[in-house]
């Protein structure tokens, strides 16, 4: 009996599995063959080469854009679902409760309606090119003969893809991008309101030694706040907080990137230019490698030939070369959004104070959809600024106005960028794009490099600091539009011949109070990459590529000298023993094998932590719940102190600043000792592990979701380097181009073109992508080839 309930149970378990391959292979996409696509008014080829990188080519724009839906579709339609999602606030509708908390901070923006009037106010040949591409997103999902394999296991069906989804993705990419500048910017109204003036500047200041400016010198950090102004000995050590917690933290992490480029007189030929893009990793990636090929719309006689990166759910190359010009971006950290204070009128709280007088709120009611229970009610407040979505320091309600929520904060002028010639001719089209601000490095076949800024930068008019909250109920007080492009900041061929940008300020004066700070990047990434490129004066792909990958402790060098120094001041101990023994191995780079590597970079970090806590515990006194913002210049102030060493701003519980420094030593040498393996077992390749990962991986069973993630690779690289690299963040691409000499250019990419993983490139280039090996910029010999042909009564 028991034997013949094995082999049931046996048969059963093969049909299981044999059903859920089945369903697998109904939904993985086709790439041989010939479809039928409904609109096109001539076939269009789709080749994909042994990597998966898809060339499209067609004979006008718009067919193209309808093929490019149908191809995305199959690849990545849950991963653009999510996005749209995301920015919508429509997760819980796909995945219950547990996302609500997301859907509730997102649908307070309202990016659905808004996305809806951004479509309705692009042109018509635009609007034209988002209908193509939704028809052809709809039909590539309608021929798969099985529904994407993540609603197979979250149990749902995929919603057909409207146009305004396309203008919601683009609208994702600002929460990306600049939402961790908005909030921040509440925190630091919290900093001010809790200490002294010179304090707060001392902690806040734009800039110091590591500054790698474009145009301008480096600034000068102020002096530390007096003991008059400030004196932390005074605290309660009750308030303060242990960061021991956070030993292993990853504490830099933010969306960035590097661009660089060297210009046509140190190639002799071209401009090369470089870019690799710091995100958040994933399982596919973000991008989709593409290649389009279409008659010029003007000249028939020639071609448009565009290789680079696609963004799902959008028709657009979003960075690459076209033979004429390379292109590239960076984030800005411009200062792109304003908290706005906000009176009610105390005598009826549904109007609020306006330069016109009272105005009454604008009440909207969001129906928040949720998966298995019953739908939620969410009342959004807007003013004639933006949406109430949070308080001020002292309860004061706050709206938001955000270059996101701004007319016209979404077009497809980045469209445009396919056919431009010249650097003049690509910076006029990405100043007017409409997409989140970023630094824009272009280099042509001529050999010209230019910078400037891509994307929408808000116009303001009147006396306030942007940087904090502010009352707007006076005249001429706020945003009047978009910033002019003839105001947008410009650098042409600079004289050294180089541009660089790792996220940094590039700019100074006037250029730089037009743009804002939203808290970019310490210098020291771009301070290496412009000292990279200073080196040489002949470069080839290959240099550049080389820079990429530098993973030199730069930064940390003066760090490690400081931990020595302090060990030698420590009496005989078994654990100075311990650290002296494991800070043998360094070799001056960020490599998985080291541990030295990572107890400097942990001494930094713990060191850092301990100075802040005083500084927070004093903002504690009168907000308990205080949590220092990320303060991305730290370094400057944190270095002056342990430099002057001012006895009025050490912490309470140490004596001196040499009692702290000994005290973080011993602190995280009995920490990791204590780890299994001890101290010698802690390399930095153990903490920096990858966890790039498929967004269902985590709600999976642990031998499910490794089918699903990448390889947990140790990676070198880290933060304040050029090779940016955490667990699952870092560059989501690298690539490295002339335009007009595209065929010696090189490009990876992590996480894999595919997001089904029975495809032959599910993970493609990831391996390579790890090792830093190069692989070719445009597509190798195509080895499937799909037709798309017109349907019988095409118009």
């Amino acid at each position: 009996m028991a034997r013949r309930f094995l082999i049931i149970l046996l048969l059963l378990s093969f049909a299981f599995i044999g059903t859920i391959s089945l369903l697998l292979q109904g939904s993985l996409p086709q790439y041989e063959g010939t479809v039928r696509l409904t609109g096109l008014s001539m076939p269009v080829e789709v080749e994909r080469d042994a990597q998966g990188s898809v060339t499209l080519r067609a004979q006008n724009r718009v067919d193209l854009a309808r093929a490019l839906g149908f191809v995305h579709a199959q690849e990545r339609f849950f991963e653009m679902d999510l996005m749209r999602r995301s920015a919508a606030g429509e997760l819980a509708e796909l995945f219950g409760e547990a996302a609500l908390p997301a859907d509730r901070q997102a649908r307070g923006h309202r990016m659905r309606a808004r996305a809806t009037a951004m479509l309705t106010a692009l042109s018509k040949d635009h609007r034209r090119l988002i209908e193509a591409y939704r028809d052809g997103v709809n039909e590539g999902l309608m021929a798969l003969t099985v529904r994407p394999f993540p609603y197979l296991l979250t149990r749902s069906q995929p919603h057909p893809w409207r146009s305004e989804d396309s203008v919601l993705v683009v609208l994702s990419m600002y929460f990306t991008l600049q939402e961790p500048s908005v909030q921040r910017e509440l925190q630091l109204s919290v900093l001010r309101a809790g200490l002294p003036e010179s304090a707060y500047r001392f902690l806040t200041a734009r800039g110091g030694e590591w500054d790698a400016p474009l145009i301008g010198p480096v600034f000068d950090w102020p002096p530390p706040p007096t003991r008059e102004a400030l004196d932390l000995r005074n605290l309660n050590p009750k308030q303060l907080r242990d960061p021991l917690d956070q030993i292993d933290a990853q504490l830099d992490e933010t969306p960035g990137s590097n661009s660089f480029a060297v210009s046509g007189t140190l190639t002799s030929g071209a401009a090369l230019v470089a870019n690799d893009m710091h995100l958040s990793l994933r399982v596919p990636s973000l991008w989709f490698r593409t290649r389009f090929i279409y008659p010029h719309p003007i000249d028939k006689a020639r071609t448009v030939d565009i290789n680079g990166v696609s963004l799902p759910g959008t028709p657009a190359i979003v960075v690459g070369s076209n033979r004429h010009v390379a292109w590239s971006f960076t984030n800005s950290y411009g200062d792109m959004a304003d908290w706005v204070r906000i009176t009610l009128d105390p005598s009826d709280s549904t109007r609020y104070r306006s330069p016109q007088g009272w105005k009454p709120l604008t009440i909207h009611r969001e129906v928040l959809r949720v998966r298995d229970t019953a739908d939620e009610i969410l009342e959004v407040r807007e003013t004639e600024w933006g949406p109430i979505l949070a308080t001020d320091h002292d309860g004061a309600l706050l709206a938001l106005v955000w270059s996101a929520h701004q007319p016209g904060a979404v077009n497809l002028d980045l469209i445009l960028l396919e056919q431009a010639e010249t650097i003049e001719d690509a910076m006029r089209m990405a100043q007017r794009a409409g997409m989140p601000a970023q630094n824009f490095i272009v280099g042509s076949r001529d050999g010209d490099i230019a910078w400037t800024i891509a994307g929408r930068i808000p116009s303001r008019i009147g006396d306030y600091d942007p940087t904090h909250p502010s009352d707007w109920s006076e005249n001429n007080k706020g945003w009047n539009g978009w910033l002019a492009p003839e105001k947008y900041p410009v650098i042409v061929n600079p004289p050294e011949q180089r541009l660089w940008n790792g996220n940094a300020r590039a700019i100074d004066g006037s250029m730089l109070e037009y743009l804002g700070d939203g808290g970019y990047e310490l210098g020291a990434r771009a301070k290496q990459i412009r000292d990279g490129l200073a080196a040489n004066d002949f470069f080839t792909a290959a240099d550049l590529h080389s820079i990429q990958l530098d993973d030199r402790a730069l930064f940390l060098a003066r760090w490690r000298q400081l931990l020595e120094q302090t060990l030698d001041r420590v009496p005989a101990a078994n654990w100075r023993s311990v650290m002296e023994t494991a800070l043998a191995d360094w070799d001056g780079h960020a490599s998985v094998n080291s541990v030295a590597y990572r107890l400097v970079r942990t001494f930094r970090q713990e060191v850092i932590g301990i100075v802040l806590e005083g500084f927070a515990a004093a903002v504690r006194q009168h907000h308990p719940d205080f949590m220092m913002p990320r303060l991305t210049q730290i370094e400057h102030a944190a270095w002056l102190l342990l430099t002057q060493r001012p006895p009025h701003l050490l912490p309470p519980g140490y004596t001196d600043w040499d009692h702290l420094l000994v005290t973080c030593a011993q602190r995280i040498t009995e920490y990791m000792q204590s780890q299994p393996g001890g101290i010698a077992a802690r390399t930095w390749g153990e903490q920096n592990t990858a966890a790039i990962q498929h967004p269902l991986s985590r709600v999976l069973p642990k031998f499910l979701a490794q089918q699903l993630d990448m390889p947990r690779d140790p990676l070198p690289g880290d933060s304040h380097m050029p090779r940016i690299q955490s667990p699952s963040f870092g560059a989501s691409q690298r690539f490295v181009v002339a335009p007009g000499d595209e065929e010696r250019g090189y490009f990876t990419m992590p996480g894999g073109q595919s997001g089904h993983p029975l495809s032959p490139y599910y993970a493609s280039g990831h391996a390579d992508w790890v090792a830093g090996k190069t692989t070719p910029f445009l597509p190798g010999p195509t080895e499937r080839t799909l037709t798309l042909t017109p349907t019988n009564g095409t118009p």
